[in-house]
């Protein structure tokens, strides 16, 4: 009997990347209320470059050695944070219905797949491509009780929001081209230094720099700290590491079903039936683009 080619733990990655990456949805709820997002987005990355820097020097990592390796990785930085949870929050902040806003999110997959080829040479297979749209219909469904108030939506937040998914998007193209050969930790580091840098000036001309330390906002935090910032996006970049862009992209396709069930357990928000139906179907299109 063949053993199998990844190890059991190579196997649950991808789960658990999703499952981490849904909870943000939870701690944007929970602080919403008590910081301004910029200020808790600039907290959050100079926490994370403190506690895994530290780490990073504790184990020896090897840090970049060339300007040339800095400025990639702060580049990625940019691109992957920084823009794109900016874009997101900023947009939220200025009135975009959530659902519209991981509708408009939930687009970076097929965005991806269209980009893919003439970015990195990556060919799309007819399957994947299958996979990516029914992994979008299905994610649609579970969007669909979330997409009332669609009238008078403000532009420059669809732009802002538009603009984050497109960051995120490049951010990996870019990643995957530069990242192949770092050490993750230190290149997470890296990023966040990017993403902190972006974020800086956004946070001083907001008009108001707010964080208030009550315990839901700490809790979100350190959440978003040590699991979102350390452990969801070192798995990130592992994924594309090792796999094919578009197939890392089509798991995104699964937060929203995730997410949904997540709000359920905790906040008590209902589950209609065509969100349970959305939700088998994004993950019969994950299966199909992942196998592909």
């Amino acid at each position: 009997m063949p053993f199998p080619s990844a190890s059991l733990a190579e196997r649950l990655m991808p789960a658990l990347f999703v499952i981490i990456w849904a909870t943000g949805f939870v701690v944007a709820r929970l602080v919403a209320p008590h910081a301004e997002p910029f200020t808790f987005l600039f907290i959050r990355y100079c926490l994370t470059i403190a506690l895994l820097g530290s780490l990073c020097l504790a184990a020896g990592a090897p840090w970049p050695q060339t300007r040339r390796a800095w400025g990639e990785g702060l580049v990625a930085g940019v691109l992957l944070h920084g823009v794109y949870l900016g874009g997101v929050f900023w947009s939220v902040r200025q009135g975009l219905p959530a659902g519209i806003a991981a509708l408009i999110a939930g687009m970076q997959p097929l965005l991806t797949a269209a980009l893919a080829a003439p970015l990195i040479g990556e060919r799309v297979s007819p399957r994947r491509w299958l996979g990516i749209v029914t992994g979008f219909a299905g994610a649609l469904l579970v969007l669909v009780p979330k997409l009332g108030g669609v009238g008078g939506l403000s532009p420059a937040a669809v732009l802002a929001c538009t603009l984050g998914m497109v960051s995120i998007t490049m951010g990996t193209f870019w990643q995957k081209r530069t990242g192949s050969a770092v050490d993750l930790r230190t290149n997470a580091v890296v990023q966040f230094i990017g993403a902190a840098l972006v974020t800086l000036p956004a946070m001083l001309l907001g008009g108001e720099v707010r964080f208030d330390p009550v315990p839901a906002a700490l809790a979100g935090l350190a959440w978003a700290v040590v699991v979102l910032s350390i452990g969801g996006i070192l798995l990130l970049m592992h994924l594309i590491r090792r796999g094919a862009v578009a197939g890392v992209a089509s798991l995104l396709y699964l937060v929203p079903p995730v997410s949904a069930v997540m709000a359920f357990l905790l906040f008590g928000e209902s589950l209609a039936p065509v969100q349970m139906l959305g939700m088998a179907i994004a993950a019969a299109g994950v299966a199909i683009a992942s196998r592909a």
